[in-house]
């Protein structure tokens, strides 16, 4: 399992439009085959730093997840809102896989 950890620098007066934004991902992508575990907004310090989480079983699978939120009606009018409202100033995404489990035990 591997979790995609996208790191977004937003402008923070269209903090409302990262929101819907984020609202439209929270219905799209798990119809397009992944585990979103959420979007998250700035609740204190940085006014500007957001993430949206995820996870995948593979690369390859989040290969096809990604094609298929190509072509998902949602997904598609997503990326135009975003594109047309340009809240978005920076993007990045990493994958990172859970190394710490099992949590509270002895080993």
């Amino acid at each position: 399992m591997l979790t995609c950890i996208i790191r977004y620098q937003i402008d923070p007066a269209k903090r409302a439009a990262f929101e819907t934004y984020a609202r439209n991902w929270g219905q799209a992508i798990p119809r397009a085959g992944a585990d979103l575990v959420g979007y998250f907004a700035p609740h204190e310090g940085s006014a500007t730093r957001t993430y949206g989480i995820y996870h995948v079983e593979s690369l390859a699978a989040y290969e096809a997840y990604r094609a298929r939120l190509a072509e998902d009606p949602l997904g598609r009018e997503n990326y135009a809102f975003a594109q047309a409202e340009r809240f978005i100033w920076r993007e990045e995404r990493c994958f990172v896989k859970l190394v710490s489990a099992p949590h509270g035990g002895r080993q």
